[in-house]
């Protein structure tokens, strides 16, 4: 698909690539967000304007569990290369459909470290783990979890719809912008569920 993974260098001619496709919000806890001209991340608590924001949990499921958990899903990322292959499999799925808060092209998200910082404009977004899919996506269209969640040849889960990060320094995030990854420091750690 050609995406920028973690061992390539920001240095490199392909981080050019690395950038906003599209940002999206809602301010109800609606499955799929509508696109803005611009979000603006808040430190510590997500995108301002959306049913997400807050320094604790505010996914339903989790609130339920233990409202007074840090909210690691403040904003949620989708490479739009895999909006392409889920075209490819007869899915028509666009940005902000599956609800993420910023849709990206040529990074590698689901290759990312557990700790990774990402810089988009002033805002900084630190990636905290993988996205869940759950029921809802099904719920959108029918038989699409299955092209999201899978299982590879060892029978070891794999979770495609997306990243989620909670936002280390605030600023605005608008289509277009440029996307500089910085992974932390070794060991690093790979993303599973959060």
């Amino acid at each position: 698909m050609g995406l920028v993974t973690k061992t390539e260098s920001d240095d490199s001619a392909n981080a050019l690539a690395r950038e906003v496709v599209g940002v999206h919000r809602s301010d109800s806890h609606d499955f799929s967000k509508r696109s803005q001209p611009f979000v603006d991340l808040v430190e510590g608590m997500g995108v301002e304007g959306d049913a997400h924001f807050g320094a604790t949990v505010k996914h339903r499921s989790r609130v339920a569990a233990d409202p007074s958990a840090p909210n690691l899903r403040q904003v949620h990322l989708i490479h739009c290369e895999l909006f392409d292959d889920l075209r490819a499999a007869g899915y028509d799925v666009a940005p902000g459909d599956l609800g993420e808060n910023i849709t990206t092209r040529g990074v590698a998200l689901l290759d990312l470290p557990v700790g990774t910082r990402m810089a988009i404009g002033d805002a900084v977004i630190t990636v905290t783990g993988l996205r869940n899919p759950c029921q809802q996506i099904n719920d959108f269209r029918e038989g699409l979890l299955k092209q999201v969640i899978r299982r590879d040849e060892d029978g070891n889960v794999v979770r495609l719809a997306g990243i989620m990060g909670i936002v280390s320094r605030s600023g605005r995030v608008e289509p277009g912008a440029a996307i500089r990854v910085e992974p932390p420091p070794l060991p690093h750690h790979p993303l599973t569920r959060v």
